[in-house]
């Protein structure tokens, strides 16, 4: 089994992006002796996995984030149960650059040792790998993760993402869209270049399809000008002057842009009429002061100033959307005013990709299950500082 690895990933290599789930069932099987496989894609809202292979798993239907699956997916950690008829199951998460995507479930005729366990964890790398590939050429994967349709507006919004969430030695960032089939125009985005993570939250102006569409042109506005080299100002600058000249005023895009020096902890920061930015520092939750500049759109040639501050090892930012902050249900005070800095202590034992979500719930729970009322960004960046790189 020296070579398990390399093993998978010639399969995975040579199957087609509609078949890597198949491609990596027969060689699991044949590489660790495995007698069945089963991946499971966890749903846009986060709330459940769902299999792939789910005609060849009876009694493998989606399963809520709970038990062993949520252990394992949640603790990021392999998880072993063990059959009464003597043989076990071993479920290993699914993930990549710190995006979880899933978890690999691997059906053994024994108790696996620990060397197993290692190269199945080895192996789901090369699978997670596969799929965050491949779900660009196929649609398989991406009907696995959705339990009802999404609208227009929700299936652009998706799609314009470029992942949930990303891990570095001295950074984790993650985010959530909600309502997540029918989001409209709040938005965020990442970017990680030479230890410079990029970072920028929209709070989009409008509701459903147009609101969207106002979205896609701001955030391609934006790495228009960083794919090219530009700043933070360059970046808000070219945005500001695209949704101008598109809708002369009339429309215009609330947005913070962040820029975090990976190995210092210093961000630079355009708050351009922005949402929300706390700080979670110890126990204690504040908020940054930064001066909010105009919202991009507003006026032609509008130019915007570059902010600073630091972060110290171990605090976590949150930055959210208006739908978030300023959600009030049935005329009580709104979310932002204390409930939300409650649910973000809350959080403190959490990594951000669970954080985002035990926000997203509790703001549910304030509008008492009703649907909201308006689209909510959660957006939340551990800095670890240098002992976190040095320590993973």
């Amino acid at each position: 089994m020296a070579d398990a690895p390399t093993g998978v990933s010639r399969a995975l290599r040579e199957a087609p992006p509609d078949r890597v789930v198949e491609a990596a069932d027969l060689a699991i099987r044949s590489i660790l002796g495995a007698s069945g496989t089963a991946v499971f894609i966890a749903d846009y809202r986060i709330s459940g996995l769902w299999p792939v292979l789910d005609s060849r798993q009876p009694g493998m239907a989606g399963q809520a984030l709970q038990g062993t699956v949520q252990r394992c997916f949640s603790s990021q950690q392999p998880v072993r149960t063990a059959g009464d008829d003597g043989r076990s199951r071993l479920y290993v998460p699914l993930s990549v650059w710190g995006e979880r995507l899933g978890v690999l479930m691997v059906e053994l005729p024994g108790e696996p040792p620990e060397t197993v366990v290692r190269r199945a964890v080895d192996i789901a790398g090369e699978v997670a790998l596969a799929l965050r590939a491949a779900d660009r050429k196929t649609d398989r994967y991406r009907r696995a993760c959705r339990q009802e349709r999404l609208s227009m507006a929700a299936e652009l919004q998706w799609e314009l993402l470029p992942g949930r969430s990303v891990s570095h030695g001295s950074f984790h960032l993650a985010g959530q869209l909600e309502p997540a089939y029918t989001v409209g125009g709040d938005h965020f985005d990442w970017s990680l270049d030479d230890g410079r993570l990029t970072v920028t939250v929209l709070n989009g102006d409008g509701i459903g399809l147009t609101a969207t569409l106002l979205t896609v042109v701001t955030v391609n506005a934006m790495r228009n000008a960083r794919r090219s080299g530009g700043g933070l100002v360059e970046q808000a600058e070219l945005a500001s002057d695209t949704v101008f000249y598109q809708h002369q005023g009339h429309r215009h895009v609330a947005t913070v842009l962040l820029e975090l020096d990976s190995a210092t902890g210093r961000v630079r920061a355009v708050d351009a009429g922005s949402p929300h930015l706390l700080r979670l520092r110890g126990g204690s939750v504040s908020r940054v002061a930064l001066e909010q500049q105009l919202p991009l759109g507003m006026f032609a040639e509008t130019r915007y100033d570059l902010q600073e501050f630091d972060l110290d090892p171990g605090d976590r930012l949150f930055v959210v959307s208006d739908g978030v902050w300023a959600a009030d249900p049935s005329g009580r005070e709104t979310y932002g005013e204390r409930a939300m800095a409650r649910s973000m202590r809350a959080t403190r034992l959490q990594p951000p990709t669970d954080a985002v979500g035990t926000v997203m719930r509790e703001l549910q729970a304030f509008h008492a299950e009703a649907d909201l009322r308006d689209d909510a960004v959660v957006v939340c960046l551990d800095w670890r500082g240098l002992a976190g790189r040095e320590h993973g």
